[in-house]
């Protein structure tokens, strides 16, 4: 089964990412952080208001994942110093571990491919192990750790990982 990974460039679109974020996050992430950071968190980065801001005003690309025509996830990117910042790649609960973080991880290598950019890297949580686990076993490497204050209290408390995209002239 191929994903499809469309371009969010409507309104309708955007809202269903920040949808998608709320669901995913709520479900993810109260095992690591709190609830009030969480909802700080999706106010702050997710909301339809500051997915739309990212868009225009901060270079980020955001990428539904598609499985049949439904949303079953999303990717945000930005490009910069040559390298694919992965600023978010989140699939909801009952699609994961069907392979789909390798068919997002060719997609973003075509897009360096295409773009002539020598790595990716993202930010994960510290105690996110089995995204790491995911992530090392698809070649990504911690290069350091970053404490990031994010306002209102919170942190955000993260390794950093890289994968260098092999291209080929």
């Amino acid at each position: 089964m191929k994903l499809m990974f469309p371009r969010v460039n409507t309104a309708e679109q955007t809202a269903e990412v920040a949808r998608l974020a709320a669901e995913i996050w709520h479900e993810y992430y109260i095992s690591i952080i709190t609830s009030e950071q969480i909802d700080y968190m999706i106010e702050k980065f997710q909301s339809v208001r500051a997915i739309t801001d990212q868009i225009h005003h901060l270079g980020y690309e955001y990428y539904l994942v598609h499985n049949h025509g439904s949303a079953v996830g999303y990717i945000s990117l930005r490009q910069e110093e040559g390298k694919l910042f992965l600023s978010k790649f989140y699939i909801v609960k009952e699609y994961r571990g069907r392979g789909y973080a390798s068919q997002a991880l060719e997609f973003l290598e075509k897009l360096c491919k295409d773009r002539n950019l020598s790595h990716i890297w993202l930010t994960v949580n510290r105690n996110n192990n089995s995204s790491i686990a995911v992530y090392e076993k698809k070649g990504f490497q911690t290069v350091r750790e970053q404490i990031s204050d994010i306002g209102n209290g919170f942190v955000m408390d993260d390794f950093i990982m890289e994968k260098e995209v092999l291209n080929w002239v």
